[in-house]
């Protein structure tokens, strides 16, 4: 009986080596990495959670998706949507025939995205993606735009924690913080505070009697058309009064202006002028920077996304 057990036990063997060959069990499912285990081996303690903890089981994948939302003039608003899992938002302003794809939008909402803060960059009317025709100035017209878009936010139960906008971008967000008090944290990136200044160079020393006598002036570049300035563009742009704007901010409204040192579209002493008048106002000069910050994307990344964080830590703080 004896000798009959290794047979008996190799026979076993064999035949679960065989099954388990030819069973469709024998193939290793496909399993995502939320679903991955350990085993601990014998006489061994278990390891604790965070020997183990995995960064993409901890850091949720940021989504980005093309969300379109109408303005109050029926034209559609194209974006794009970093959702990082915030209830926070940020939405984030292009300036003057410019678009959501500016480098300035895409890296500040790459640096927001490393913050878990979720962000929102979009093309306002006539401009890149969205419905409507190119207009210059309108930056009021711009305001009701972005209102547009923080009230879908609003109504989709997020927190809009702030909004920043580059060049005419800039004004655009302090326009929108002096008719409406509904966002604390407000970016000026390289905006204008006196728009009557700065036509001359895009239109010409004649522009007002060119404009005047045709209702129009054709810009080109190269010779090639780019737009077109109406006098009812141009003078809506001529008595769009940001000093009188500012001076309607909110004292609870933080305001940062960053500027170049080096910009040769906007002086760096219109950033100098806004410190002035709003009246809770921070300025940070960059540098040697232009006026989109080409070589100097990091700092301004640094310093925006620090401001916004340290005024969403203190309204968090004031919520609790």
């Amino acid at each position: 009986m004896s000798l009959a057990i290794p047979n008996v036990m190799e026979t076993l063997l064999q035949n679960a080596s065989s099954f388990f060959s030819n069973s469709s069990l024998y193939a290793m499912p496909k399993i995502s990495h939320y679903q991955v285990r350990f085993s601990t081996p014998p006489n061994r303690k278990p390891r604790t959670g965070r020997e183990f903890s995995l960064n993409m089981a901890h850091t949720p994948a940021v989504e980005q998706r093309r969300v379109i939302i109408p303005n109050k003039h029926g034209e559609k608003l194209v974006g794009i949507l970093h959702e990082c899992g915030s209830r926070e938002i940020v939405i984030l302003c292009h300036g003057f025939r410019s678009s959501k794809e500016a480098n300035a939008l895409v890296n500040l909402a790459a640096a927001l995205e490393n913050a878990r803060i979720s962000s929102f960059r979009f093309d306002f009317a006539g401009n890149g993606e969205s419905d409507g025709s190119f207009q210059y100035g309108y930056y009021w017209r711009e305001a009701e735009d972005l209102h547009s878009v923080t009230q879908h936010f609003h109504e989709s139960n997020r927190v809009v924690s702030a909004i920043v906008g580059h060049s005419k971008g800039g004004g655009v967000v302090l326009l929108y913080a002096s008719k409406y008090h509904d966002i604390k944290t407000v970016v000026n990136l390289s905006g204008r505070y006196d728009l009557k200044a700065g036509i001359e160079e895009r239109l010409g020393k004649d522009h007002m009697e060119r404009i005047r006598k045709d209702g129009f002036i054709d810009v080109k570049r190269s010779g090639n058309f780019e737009y077109r300035v109406t006098l009812e563009s141009l003078m809506d742009r001529l008595n769009t009064n940001m000093h009188e704007a500012c001076l309607q901010i909110d004292k609870e409204c933080r305001v940062l202006t960053v500027h170049g040192s080096s910009d040769k579209v906007v002086p760096v002493e219109d950033a100098s002028e806004f410190a002035k008048i709003i009246p809770n106002h921070k300025l940070h000069i960059i540098e040697g920077a232009d006026h989109s910050f080409t070589n100097h994307q990091d700092k301004l990344a640094s310093v925006v996304v620090n401001f916004i964080k340290e005024n969403l830590h203190q309204d968090r703080g004031t919520a609790n």
